[in-house]
């Protein structure tokens, strides 16, 4: 967790949440985490973050909320079972009791019972109300007449009583609160700047003698805030007595705060203070690190600032907008995009040219970007092309966050967002070409993984593995995350399909070793999912429970894009275990989100997992359909490996397809053509529902371990015997056996030994 802080965030709020939930599950006492001010957040991404959080949280973590007003957050849920408790202002008021002892212990005013009585009734027990009254009483030469003037509700006296407070202050005191009220904390010397008066030090120490709403922050009482009901009040009476003084004040704050290296404090005091040009020379300044640290603050600062303050500051337009595509802000991407090709065009000749084709190279690449996300591919070609004429050397833009990890796959592997495989065959090899032969180009790995696991989608094995080790034996790409996870993970793919079992295993093993990036426990979620696809490809079953345990996810879990592999992964794992429940509720929230996003990719891996679902849940008719819908989204694009790679049960499943599409005598409209359906079971060997030619071997029909399970049956060995010869539990025996009594279509011992024979696959 802390490598993550140090580093900064990713562009997806979502991994940092899960990774805080990891660390709060592994943490072994109680915990509380407390959260104050909560009321100044603004952004909606954030609101939905502490949401996911407080839904997830440990039962040892307790999780503490300070606002000032009502919660953004859904809270009727955690009020429901219990888990939710709210403290409000009534529930914080003192009792007349607690009110005698306060008055009593804290002051030497020598109220009377009936006047801190008539000061509870004014007040209402509100514990800073009757601070605040016991300072104004302090000043009061006729007590009683005071009392008589408290009135109003809780804001009108404190409002009242702040003004009386700081009425009775000397001029000297009351100027030097309301200039140092615009800081957020507070030294001697930047007092000092802010305000011109010499003795800062001195007055910040009166006022804590006078305990008038100051807080020391630390042990030397160096560095001071004000209480937010002081702050809030004088800088309200600042803003509206003298707006010149206002700005004035915050830009003396900022001028100090910069000569002390606090950049980005006296950024917010220059963007108060309205002095914008010192504002963007700042940004600019800090661009690099802001832009992978404060994505969030950087998109407030330069959202405020008129647009003509950085029209000619092409690296914060350009910037601003790369902040904008990562966190998911793409309308308003696409709008400064627009605006800001206009601003640069009109550039040219007032900056160098160097300068002036970098910029307008930049912001053709992201018209790129822009014509990608609207799956728009010859135009991103075209953009590709005018980066090339005015940039050549490449966007530093193409690998910014490159080793970070990102949340989804939008960025990275083209054929996630883009649904038409044809056009994507047309255009990515095509910049591959292009680029392929410069160095230092590591934004080519993310078209040759993508055209890769085009290749790999339409069968053609051998022309996928050669793209994929174009990547993998460039060290420009080795250093990159996001590029080894995509690349690495369909070359174990390939070579499971190429009945490489041990070299698939060895890559993803490989790659887990070589990721060294801020987000490396991130991205170990994403490999070690794809890890547990391939345990239960090659048998493993208790390799994938282990990883179920581990995951942290729940079929109830509210999907997203970030983690749709991951979850996937999840269904794939519980169908195994026979939770077919479970796994179909998890597929249909996925199928949903899917479809809104129009994802098509990923929407065809869930239907096919819908439909074998259903099949081994005895319902085959639905099943029919499910596959059918697959079928039918599927056959535009060729897509091939995704029913192969479910093996015989999709093979049953299309067999059967196949013979109702040729019984089909009433002439109804096929969603589905029986060629498209005849190459996929050409592909996977198989010409009837019934069986394969007699002639035609099957021992690839179970896998090693479901043969070893089915020789120790022919042995006579109960499950328990075999679970103790090969060293498995006895669960994974009987899923071994489940499996091998489906591939071989058997109900029984007796049959799937028969059966086994018939199909050649051991003698005995």
């Amino acid at each position: 967790m802390q490598s993550l802080l140090d580093s900064g965030p990713s562009q997806s709020s979502e991994p940092a949440i899960m990774e805080l939930l990891n660390a709060l599950n592994a943490f072994p006492n109680e915990l509380v985490v407390i959260l104050d001010d909560y009321h100044v957040i603004e952004l909606p991404a954030i609101h939905q973050s502490i949401t996911y959080l407080l839904e997830h949280l440990p039962p040892h973590i307790h999780l503490y909320i300070a606002s000032r007003t009502d919660l953004s957050i859904p809270t009727a849920r955690l009020l429901a079972k219990g888990e939710f408790h709210q403290i409000k202002m009534q529930d914080l008021r003192f009792h007349l009791d607690e009110g005698l002892v306060f008055f009593r212990e804290t002051t030497d005013l020598g109220l009377t019972p009936d006047q801190v009585e008539m000061l509870f009734r004014q007040t209402e027990g509100w514990i800073s109300g009757l601070q605040l009254a016991a300072l104004s009483l302090k000043q009061s030469d006729n007590i009683s007449a005071t009392l008589q003037q408290f009135s109003g509700h809780q804001h009108d006296i404190s409002d009242y009583l702040l003004q009386e407070v700081f009425h009775h202050q000397p001029e000297q005191i009351r100027a030097f609160l309301l200039e140092t009220s615009i800081l957020n904390r507070m030294n001697a010397s930047l007092c000092q700047a802010v305000t011109g008066q010499a003795n800062a030090q001195a007055q910040l120490e009166r006022l804590e003698q006078m305990n008038l709403f100051i807080v020391p922050l630390d042990d030397h009482r160096t560095w001071y805030r004000y209480h937010h009901l002081l702050s809030d009040f004088l800088q309200q009476l600042l803003f509206r007595t003298d707006t010149d003084q206002w700005m004035q004040v915050h830009v003396r704050a900022a001028e100090w705060l910069e000569s002390q290296g606090f950049d980005e404090e006296a950024v917010e005091h220059y963007l108060e203070g309205k002095y914008y040009p010192d504002a963007v020379r700042l940004i600019e300044k800090n661009l690099h690190t802001l832009v992978q640290t404060k994505s969030v603050v950087l998109i407030r600062w330069v959202s405020v600032l008129p647009e003509n303050s950085f029209a000619e500051k092409p690296m914060v337009e350009l910037f601003y907008i790369s902040v904008l595509l990562g966190v998911g802000e793409w309308t308003e991407a696409f709008h400064r995009v627009k605006q800001a090709t206009i601003r640069f065009q009109a550039l040219e000749g007032k900056v160098s040219d160097a300068e002036w084709k970098q910029a307008m190279g930049n912001i053709y690449f992201f018209h790129a970007i822009t014509s990608y996300l609207h799956k728009d591919l010859e135009r991103t070609s075209d953009y590709f092309g005018l980066v090339e004429q005015y940039m050549p050397e490449g966007s530093f833009f193409q690998t910014v966050g490159r080793n970070r990890y990102q949340g989804f796959d939008s960025f990275d592997d083209l054929l996630t967002h883009i649904n038409d495989l044809h056009a994507a065959d047309a255009f990515l090899p095509k910049w591959i070409s292009v680029w392929q032969n410069k160095q230092e180009y590591p934004f080519l790995g993310f078209l040759c993984a993508s055209y890769s696991k085009l290749l790999y989608e339409w069968n053609r094995l051998e022309e996928a593995e050669r793209y994929a080790a174009m990547v993998l034996g460039r060290q420009d790409m080795q250093p990159f995350a996001r590029i080894m996870i995509q690349i690495s993970m369909n070359a174990s793919r390939i070579q499971q399909a190429k009945g490489n079992p041990i070299r698939a295993r060895a890559l993803l093993n490989e790659l887990k070793m070589q990721i060294a990036s801020p987000d490396y426990e991130l991205f170990m979620y994403r490999i070690e999912a794809e890890q547990a696809c391939l345990s239960l490809e090659q048998g493993l079953l208790q390799e994938a429970l282990d990883w179920l345990q581990s995951c942290g996810l729940a079929h109830t879990d509210e999907v997203s894009l970030n983690r749709v592999t991951e979850y996937l992964a999840f269904a794939r794992v519980l169908i195994a275990c026979e939770r077919m429940d479970e796994a179909l509720y998890l597929l249909e929230q996925l199928n949903r989100m899917l479809g809104r996003e129009d994802r098509l990719r990923d929407r065809i891996q869930v239907i096919i997992l819908q439909s074998l679902t259903l099949q081994r849940s005895g319902q085959m008719e639905a099943a029919l359909i499910q596959v059918e819908a697959a079928l039918q989204k599927a056959e535009p694009g060729g897509y091939i490996r995704s029913f192969i790679d479910e093996g015989p049960v999709m093979a049953e499943l299309l067999a059967a397809y196949g013979k109702r599409l040729q019984d089909n005598h009433l002439g109804d409209k096929l969603l589905v053509t029986s060629g498209y359906v005849q190459q996929l079971l050409q592909a996977m060997q198989v010409k009837s529902q019934d069986s394969l030619p007699a002639e035609q071997p099957r021992k690839e029909l179970l896998t090693d371990q479901e043969t070893k399970v089915l020789v120790l049956i022919a042995a006579g060995l109960a499950n328990k015997e075999i679970a103790s010869d090969l060293n498995i539990t006895g669960e994974t025996v009987k899923f071994h056996i489940r499996n091998v009594y489906r591939k071989l279509e058997a109900n029984n011992r007796i049959h799937a030994l028969q059966r086994a024979k018939e199909l050649k696959i051991f003698v005995e």
